[in-house]
């Protein structure tokens, strides 16, 4: 059974290192989060790697869309500098690379595919193949994407493991015929602009409700009194001092 946790590092803890890269996912977890939240994109060549933008300029010192290059092209970049300079020489990760230190900190995982352009199947199915060679723990894992497509092909290739609905700042109104329709096993919304009325509706669900990216303790515990379950957020340590115990 799915165990989501109150808190999920994003990006790994990208307030505290670079985003996206195996540095990040280890300071989450030295920090004593339980899960983390990365993107995966493919490379030209098929590769699938951990990186939000479809382009590389600003988070390495590279240039051009990622849909243009090969792995080889992109391995040996930088991706720390730009962060600060005690993260100098660090490199954008494959996402088996990132598994491995996943499995090595005991670390359950929310993936966002994040496919760039005419590449949502090729990136959805490239990517859980691969999990599908490595990743048995089914209760530690949420495939997460905004693109329907990425959620209808992990819906049809790996039924067994959880999905995860993203939803935009303005709420879709088919919302819930697509929560429906996709089996999802949590609702990811932007908890900096969502509205209680609208956490209300979304609760209607009965699915765990997510918040995005929640930074502000302050914001975290309104939400937590309005019913949302869980935050993804830069600072994990902040949040989690600073929710509302329940029990």
């Amino acid at each position: 059974m799915l165990k989501l946790p109150k808190i999920i590092g994003h990006r790994g803890a990208c307030a505290y290192a670079p985003e996206n890269t195996l540095e990040s996912i280890r300071t989450a977890a030295d920090l004593g989060a339980t899960w983390v939240e990365f993107d995966v994109k493919l490379t030209r060549d098929d590769v699938p790697i951990l990186l939000h933008d479809d382009t590389l300029e600003r988070t390495t010192n590279g240039h051009g869309n990622i849909n243009d290059l090969d792995y080889e092209e992109i391995q040996y970049l930088e991706a720390g500098a730009w962060f600060s300079e005690g993260f100098t020489g660090v490199s954008i990760p494959t996402l088996e690379e990132a598994i491995d230190v996943l499995l090595e900190h005991d670390l359950g995982v929310n993936i966002e595919i994040k496919p760039s352009q005419g590449r949502a199947e090729d990136t959805t199915k490239v990517a859980l193949d691969l999990l599908s060679q490595i990743w048995t723990d089914h209760d530690k894992i949420l495939i997460s994407s905004f693109d329907i497509t990425c959620l209808e092909i992990a819906k049809d290739i790996a039924n067994d493991w959880a999905r995860g609905l993203l939803l935009p700042e303005e709420i879709p109104a088919e919302w819930a015929h697509m929560a429906e329709h996709l089996d999802v096993r949590s609702i990811n919304v932007n908890g900096n602009t969502l509205t209680q009325s609208d956490c209300n509706y979304l609760l209607e669900a009965e699915l765990p409700l997510l918040a995005y990216t929640i930074n502000d303790p302050d914001r975290a515990r309104q939400l937590q009194r309005w019913g949302i379950d869980g935050f993804f957020t830069d600072v994990p340590d902040v949040i989690e001092e600073n929710l509302i115990e329940t029990h």
